[in-house]
């Protein structure tokens, strides 16, 4: 097992509101955006995002509203063991992401996108947008405050938590899927999870 990561000094200057509004704001249109690249390809992701998107695929309701009602019962784990604030932000982050995925299609057109750019591209924008909320002390919810909570309490790194999950329910898509699908959706997953895995360090980012 991992060695522990150190919390940052909590002496360290903290971020502003202002900061926190702009880091979270930014985040959560990078992920809106990775989500519309993803259900434009008709790929799925891994995490409450992929249970989301999977039962939007196949009850017809959208991905936001699916999204939003899963995330409720993790808000009760968050408050208790991440803090009130962590709580809230994370809150209004999924309302926000939410919101967001259903509307960016009819603002954002795609005409046609390679499905292997479009993975990576998912991937990259999304793992970006998640590194964005994390370090303004928010989350998108669901097993995603479970991966930062073991993180938090252990050093197994959040990234690593999440790929272990994924596994998971990539086992189970790949009954659901055409190989194609789960193939390009992997490669997605994996590059978004290397993002967090490589990125989301503690003992490296030292605002609080």
């Amino acid at each position: 097992m991992p060695a522990p990561v150190p919390f940052p000094d909590p002496d360290l200057v903290r971020h502003t509101p202002l900061e926190d509004l702009q880091g979270l704001s930014a985040g959560v249109l990078l992920c809106s955006l990775g989500m519309t690249l993803l259900t434009h390809l008709g790929l799925i992701t891994g995490q409450t995002a992929g249970v989301a998107v999977i039962l939007a695929y196949l009850t017809g309701w959208s991905f936001g509203t699916w999204f939003f009602l899963i995330n409720l019962p993790f808000y009760w784990l968050a408050w208790t063991q991440m803090g009130r604030e962590f709580t809230l932000k994370s809150m209004v982050c999924v309302a926000a992401l939410s919101l967001l995925t259903d509307y960016m299609p009819r603002a954002f057109v795609l005409d046609s996108l390679n499905p292997l750019l479009g993975a990576v591209l998912f991937g990259v924008v999304t793992g970006l947008g998640l590194l964005a909320v994390f370090r303004h002390k928010g989350s998108l919810g669901g097993l995603g405050v479970v991966a930062l909570l073991i993180q938090d309490k252990t050093g197994f790194r959040a990234g690593h938590v999440q790929m272990a999950v994924d596994a998971v329910l990539f086992t189970v898509a790949y009954f659901l899927f055409p190989a194609s699908v789960v193939a390009y959706s992997l490669l997605g997953a994996v590059v978004l999870n290397g993002m967090i895995a490589f990125n989301h360090r503690r003992d490296r980012y030292i605002a609080p």
